[in-house]
């Protein structure tokens, strides 16, 4: 008999610990729909066209009386560039380059503002960046960094690009203060 309720007992608790994992499921897909909800008014009616993410409204869209924002020039945002703000930026770039001299997987970087393009004697450039020509101008570190392998197709290097014009023109000034 006692064997019974404990097999009678262990069975409601297994039912119950069901229930309650259910529950809380239910909880948190009810708190889920409130914080990330994709529309206003729930999901519309049969046939209407409702949104299915988030939308981030478009600045030139939504500035005062239509105009659009006026784009600034590097030379403006360089001329006020920060070097300590570009000493954080080239932490992204500290895994490839140095700034003692010596190479790591990309070219050391001292000295690089008004160096010739692939300037650096015993590095291995790819055929397209030995066959660029020119310096890097502050201009053309600009242009570079903000995608490098669109501004010179078929560059190893692999970085992305930084899209912020203010953190190219910061660690631009620093590495310029850096020489």
């Amino acid at each position: 008999m006692e064997r019974d309720m404990f097999d009678t007992m262990t069975l409601t608790k297994a039912g119950a610990a069901v229930c309650a994992a259910l529950l809380i499921f239910l909880f948190a897909s009810w708190g889920a729909d409130a914080l990330y909800a994709t529309s206003e008014g729930g999901h519309g009616e049969e046939g209407e066209e409702h949104s299915q993410g988030y939308v981030i409204a478009n600045l030139e869209e939504s500035s005062e009386g239509g105009e659009e924002e006026a784009e600034v020039s590097f030379e403006e945002v360089y001329a006020s560039a920060d070097a300590g703000a570009g000493e954080r930026v080239f932490n992204k770039c500290q895994s490839c380059h140095k700034l003692d001299g010596s190479n790591g997987t990309g070219p050391h970087l001292d000295g690089v503002v008004g160096r010739a393009v692939a300037g650096v004697d015993g590095f291995g450039y790819s055929d397209a960046m030995a066959s660029h020509g020119g310096d890097w101008t502050p201009e053309a570190l600009d242009a570079f960094l903000e995608n490098p392998r669109s501004n010179i197709s078929g560059t190893k290097m692999t970085f992305s690009g930084l899209k912020d014009i203010e953190d190219r023109a910061n660690v631009i000034a620093y590495l310029a203060a850096n020489p």
